[in-house]
């Protein structure tokens, strides 16, 4: 596992005893588990804070688990989805998958193929939201730049000189060595590199030199 806090698996089946022993599977692999009847008593649960998947129906009353996938992808809600049928198809499993399920599982299916599935979904979960974090963080310090910081960052990450940057920007050379040094202190980068890649995770792409 990626992170330190334990993973929640979310089972969604209209079957209890389904329910029951997906929930005890899922336990005794050291997960928290929280089962729901219904897609529409899934939505109505708060939001979770920590990794997670969810396991779903295909074939519910009233909102099927593939009507479940679209309304999580529709509510910007990228929860890494498994879903499991006694009913399914090759178009049905296509069809999931292209809506970025981990994985679709024809039962019978086995407890190892389910769990592995988990493993692949809870770790896809955990990467997404560290990587959410890290780039929270770069553009927190994005924010901190003042707009003479960010023009000048700018131009260091199209790789120009700070005598090509003083000559864009009309002001002195030393007066870009200042700020230059104030952007890579505020991005806490301890390079150019790294002050590159920073602002490509964050979509910023520097100005034509």
């Amino acid at each position: 596992m990626m992170t330190r806090s334990i993973p929640t698996v979310f089972i969604v089946d209209d079957n209890p005893s389904v329910r029951r022993s997906l929930e005890r599977l899922v336990r005794s692999a050291g997960f928290r588990a929280e089962t729901f009847a219904s897609g529409k008593e899934f939505l109505a649960r708060k939001s979770h804070d920590g990794p997670s998947c969810a396991v779903l129906d295909v074939r519910m009353p009233g909102l099927s688990g593939m009507d479940l996938q679209k309304e999580l992808i529709r509510e910007g809600i990228p929860l890494p989805v498994i879903f499991i049928t006694g009913h399914g198809n090759i178009p049905m499993s296509v069809e999931a998958m292209k809506g970025g399920a981990v994985d679709f599982l024809p039962k019978p299916f086995s407890d190892k193929d389910l769990l592995a599935a988990i493993d692949r979904a809870v770790d896809k979960d955990a990467r997404a939201r560290e990587e959410e974090a890290e780039k929270a963080g770069i553009r927190k310090r994005l924010a901190a730049l003042t707009p003479r910081e960010h023009d000048v960052m700018l131009h260091v990450i199209a790789g120009m000189l700070n005598k090509q940057i003083a000559a864009r920007l009309n002001i002195a050379e030393k007066t870009v060595k200042v700020h230059r040094g104030r952007v890579m202190q505020k991005m806490q980068a301890v390079s150019v590199a790294e002050l590159v890649r920073m602002t490509q995770r964050c979509g910023i792409t520097p100005p034509e030199k």
